[in-house]
């Protein structure tokens, strides 16, 4: 078995067919076909499931290109170890996050990042919203994106842990320990501006429960939805974490009812990362210390508004 072997295997996952997989690792067709074929003999199982149609994969197949994937990171992980710190050696990264994500992002995963590796030089761009983080990394403005989960399914996502999406409300709100989804009908509530694509999502789940919260305040500034909370406008939907953080007893944090949380991940471009991309993804996923901050248990969930 050979590095090589698993880099075409993974090809074909990323690329939907050994003709396109042939393209992107710039190898003849024959050549491609001929290392998968020996890697079957190798393990004695059947990878892909061929047809006059294409290919797919066959449960050991999609099982051996997960493994696959964490071999070829890993190994650019050790690739980068030892590399000289010479500044002008410095490889470069650019993340690009939401404003809410980005302060976990350069207070913790990146300080650390870079600690465990001098040589490569992160920038983190702050976009604001979902939308014009998927087109900055389509046109190659970011190497990698950290976003809510799930996003557009032509990006891979690594994901890096589990959020709980709590109520934040004004003290005296009077609402229970925790909130069913059906109470927010009516109630005062802190959204993003009309027309924005977290607004979108925020009323595609209102409609999705039958609720109508009321709009108190229409606006996707972060200091404003303090202040809002604060002066008694309004309720937030925000992570957990990051409300105690900036509420602590000032404001009633509450957990929906069932909870709710919603992942956060590393996204990209599929195909083949840079070592220094590479590094980072394998730096944050879960397991890797020290990361972000600790996660909530996990919860398969939906909310929004939260980023």
């Amino acid at each position: 078995m050979t590095l090589q072997q698993l880099r075409y295997l993974i090809a074909v996952a990323d690329h939907g067919s050994i003709t396109a997989a042939a393209a992107a690792v710039f190898v003849a067709q024959p050549a491609l076909s001929r290392a998968i074929r020996a890697l079957e003999r190798e393990l004695n199982v059947e990878l892909l499931a061929r047809d006059g149609r294409g290919v797919a994969f066959t449960s050991e197949g999609a099982r051996v290109v997960r493994l696959a994937r964490t071999i070829i990171t890993t190994v650019g992980a050790i690739e980068d170890i030892g590399r000289p710190g010479d500044p002008r050696h410095c490889a470069e990264l650019r993340v690009v996050t939401t404003p809410t994500l980005a302060i976990d992002l350069e207070a913790v995963l990146v300080p650390s990042f870079t600690e465990a590796h001098p040589n490569v030089s992160v920038e983190v761009l702050r976009c604001d919203g979902r939308e014009l983080l998927v087109r900055k990394l389509y046109k190659g403005h970011a190497d990698l994106g950290l976003v809510d989960l799930p996003v557009d399914e032509h990006l891979k996502a690594h994901r890096v842990q589990e959020r709980e999406v709590v109520l934040v409300s004004p003290p005296g709100t009077g609402l229970p320990a925790t909130v069913p989804m059906p109470r927010l009908d009516g109630l005062p509530m802190i959204l993003a501006t009309r027309g924005t694509g977290r607004r979108t999502e925020q009323e595609a789940m209102f409609a999705l429960l039958g609720i109508r919260p009321v709009a108190a305040l229409e606006s996707d500034q972060r200091i404003a939805w303090v202040s809002a909370v604060l002066e008694g406008v309004g309720s937030l939907i925000w992570y957990r974490d990051m409300a105690e953080r900036t509420f602590a007893h000032r404001a009633e944090i509450r957990s929906f009812d069932p909870p709710v949380h919603r992942s956060v991940g590393l996204v990209h471009l599929r195909g083949n990362l840079s070592r220094a991309a590479r590094s980072f993804v394998l730096f944050a996923r879960p397991g890797a210390a020290p990361r972000m901050p600790p996660p909530s248990s996990p919860h398969a969930g939906w909310a929004s508004g939260a980023r």
